[in-house]
């Protein structure tokens, strides 16, 4: 133990001298810019030369580089932010951070999408798209309020060069389905304007088996029914992503954006019903297209020499969708047939405008940062229904939400301490419509939400921090919608629940960042009104019917603490003087980097038909150099049993995948050969306690699967990098100053 901790100090150590090598160097650069008269970039140049590092844990954040790492880069978003440390996904699929809920964010903005609908977007999104993922634990007043308790920012890639420059990526995936994804980047720069352009398509088959035991305690004596459901599905979809930054001075530049998503999916399934007298058999198909684009202007200007700066950003966001399902069924034991068609038609716009303006005081150690943002969000989805019959049953739902919000930061550091606190005030006009109710709903929410935190630097290398913050989470789209997109029958039915309330989270965490590398914290989460998706059953029914949807729980508590931390194997392999030449170059570095999890929650007014027992998690990821320069990347990761919310998990879930790539042409070529799921051990086997319901849930993916990542680059690759960004960049999520 304690040769490990004398690993850390030198590891420690070293990543401190990098660092302050590289300020000098930066210092340097920008001298030497200002003399020759061509300023790229405002805030100096940061000179990486060839140090990478994967993972760099700050007192706020986390922060893990995609792009070079083979492990992560070359699937989907989606795959790449499931393996980040601290990330678990639900058995609904939701994700969380060290067991607060999730809010995606790319590109620094939130993403409009929810449930399953952002799944797709990021399952579309290449993870070679990725610069690097920020894990964001307690975000401060600059973010917003709708925030849930974590965010995960996801940074597309921003590389431009002179010249023009491109690379051509391949991920051809299988297991018995083929899952092809091709891509091509370009990017330049001439003069004044860069540029970036990527276009890809995703053709993915898949099969999803889902088996259910329900038992229906409203009846005496309770019925069970037993359902198979096996479908197998399509996505495909085309998306092209543009960037361009125009460097109108040297103080100013403006930035445009426009990404395209056009999907086309298609599901295919058959399912079983049985129990005492029921012998129900159903099959159909399920059929969705859909269009998201989005444009994003952003200009941003350095005031004067003192560091103030403003950044303004308008955006806009339209998503369409077309689902269409049909089904056939069959009642084999009165022989009598059933039909059931859906059609849907779903529009989301979504724009906001929103300005940072920041000023620093460096005599004082001193900054404050302040902003507003109003936003508008629109939401119309008319579904058709015919159910053994040729009458049309007709639900219209609309959504409309007006958002504005200003907040102010102020940090101050003093001597070993610097303190954060904030507050932002959302005001939100929220209207619910639908043919299903008599009235419209509208809610009126106008708060204060404060953030304050505190962080003590104990040396060079060990930081102590606390932070508090007050969310809201406005029900998205998805969970109250009452139209079912999804495919029901005579026992089965799933919608929105339209009656929901706003959700509003405390925040508390204490946490201990050492090294750039380790981490080890605690937060506690006391929820009001918290949406969780459930089964249940009307006590009044005639027949057991199963009913998925969302349920307020007036009181939710969540307690959570982790452990990040690496073990550096070249020091123990190599010594300690290899190790330290190896510091510089970790694409080099031998190590493995473990994530331990442990989540307790608490749920007020909900009887659970089992014990609430916490729940563990373990992850690593390692890397191992082989020889020939062959890069051996391995993730594992395994969620024990215990509670999740309202789900108990009955086995573990886990997952055993393993890499290697290897670099050809001078870099321009690189191979990859992965497997994912070894063992193809990774399910979800739980028991769901629900009203008038308890449900036995089984869940199994073909996510055993096999991929060779092709990428080779085109241009000179030894052109250095221009980068023509105003770094505007202000601490925002959590505290701290900028030394």
């Amino acid at each position: 133990m304690k040769s490990l901790f004398t690993a850390f100090l030198v590891l420690s150590s070293t990543a401190f001298f990098a660092q302050e090598t590289e300020k000098n160097q930066q210092n340097t650069t920008v001298n030497d810019t200002i003399k020759s008269k061509k300023i790229t970039e405002l805030e100096g140049v940061t000179i990486f030369g060839d140090k990478k590092q994967f993972i760099k844990v700050d007192s706020d954040k986390t922060t893990v580089s995609i792009k070079e790492n083979p492990m992560l880069s070359s699937g989907t978003a989606l795959e790449a932010v499931k393996k980040l440390p601290g990330v678990i996904t639900s058995p609904t699929g939701s994700l969380s951070l060290n067991g607060k809920a999730v809010t995606v964010y790319i590109d620094n903005a939130p993403s409009t999408l929810s449930g399953q609908d952002l799944q797709n977007y990021l399952s579309s999104l290449p993870a070679k798209a990725i610069e690097k993922v920020e894990l964001i634990y307690n975000p401060g007043a600059a973010f917003d309020a709708n925030a849930s308790g974590s965010i995960v920012n996801i940074i597309t890639s921003s590389r431009r060069m002179k010249g023009i420059n491109a690379s051509f990526n391949i991920n051809y995936n299988f297991n018995k389905y083929q899952k092809p994804s091709p891509q091509i980047l370009l990017n330049g720069k001439e003069k004044d304007l860069s540029w970036q352009t990527m276009l890809g398509y995703n053709y993915i088959d898949s099969e999803t088996r889902i088996t259910t035991n329900q038992d229906f305690t409203s009846f005496s004596p309770v019925k069970t029914l037993h359902q198979e459901n096996f479908s197998v599905n399509t996505q495909r979809n085309l998306y092209w992503r543009t960037g361009t930054n125009y460097r109108i001075s040297e103080k100013s530049n403006f930035l445009l954006n426009y990404n395209m998503n056009l999907g086309n999916d298609r599901n295919v399934f058959e399912a079983t019903t049985n129990g005492e007298n029921i012998d129900y058999q159903n099959s159909g198909v399920g059929k969705t297209k859909n269009q998201n684009h989005e444009l994003s202007l952003q200009y941003k200007t350095k005031l004067d020499t003192l560091g103030r700066t403003l950044d303004v950003t308008g955006f806009g966001n339209l998503f369409h969708q077309n689902p269409i399902s049909s089904s056939n069924a069959k009642d084999v034991i009165s022989n009598e047939s059933y039909f059931n068609i859906g059609t849907s038609d779903f529009d989301l716009k979504n724009y906001y405008l929103k300005y940072d303006f920041n000023i620093p005081f460096e005599k004082y150690k001193f900054s404050i940062a302040t902003g507003g943002k109003y936003n508008i969000l629109k939401v119309n989805n008319v579904g058709e229904y015919f159910i053994n019959t040729p009458t049309v049953n007709r639900i219209n739902f609309d959504y409309s939400e007006n958002n504005l919000a200003f907040y102010a930061e102020a940090r101050k550091r003093v001597n070993k301490f610097s303190f954060t606190l904030g507050l932002r005030f959302e005001d939100y006009n929220v209207e619910r419509i639908s043919s299903t109710v008599v009235d419209k709903i509208k809610f009126r929410n106008t708060n204060l939400f404060p953030n304050i935190s505190a962080i003590y630097e104990v040396n060079d290398n060990v930081n102590l921090s606390a932070s508090y913050s007050k969310k809201i989470n406005q029900p998205n789209y998805n969970t109250l919608d009452p139209n079912n997109s999804s495919t029901f029958d005579q026992y089965n039915s799933s919608q929105g629940n339209i009656f929901l309330n706003p959700t509003f989270f405390d925040n508390y965490e204490f946490k201990i960042s050492a090294m750039q590398f380790i981490q080890l914290g605690a937060n506690f989460t006391r929820t009001k009104d918290n949406n969780l998706f459930i089964f249940s059953a009307d006590a009044d029914a005639a027949e057991p019917i199963s009913n998925q949807t969302f349920q307020q729980f007036e009181r939710f508590d969540t307690f959570s603490a982790y452990f990040n931390f690496p073990i550096p194997l070249d020091y123990f392999f190599k010594g300690k003087e290899e190790f330290q030449k190896r510091m510089n170059y970790m694409d080099k570095m031998n190590y493995i980097y473990f994530n331990i999890n442990y989540v307790k929650n608490d749920i007020r007014g909900f009887n659970f038909p089992y014990s609430n027992k916490a729940i563990w998690t373990y992850s690593l990821q390692s890397q191992i150099i082989l020889p020939w320069d062959i890069k051996n990347t391995i993730t594992y990761f395994i969620v024990d049993r215990g509670n999740w919310e309202i789900y108990k998990i009955t086995k573990p879930i886990q997952q055993f995948d393993i890499s290697f790539n290897k670099e050809f042409m001078n870099k321009k070529l690189n191979v990859g050969l992965h497997c994912f799921d070894v063992f193809n051990v990774n399910q979800i086997d739980a028991l769901i306690g629900g009203q008038n319901l308890n449900s036995t849930f089984r869940k199994k993916e073909d996510s055993r699967t096999f991929r060779i990542s092709l990428t080779y680059n085109f241009g000179n690759l030894k052109l250095q990098k221009e980068n023509t960004d105003i770094d505007i960049e202000k601490v925002q999520s959590g505290g701290g100053f900028v030394k």
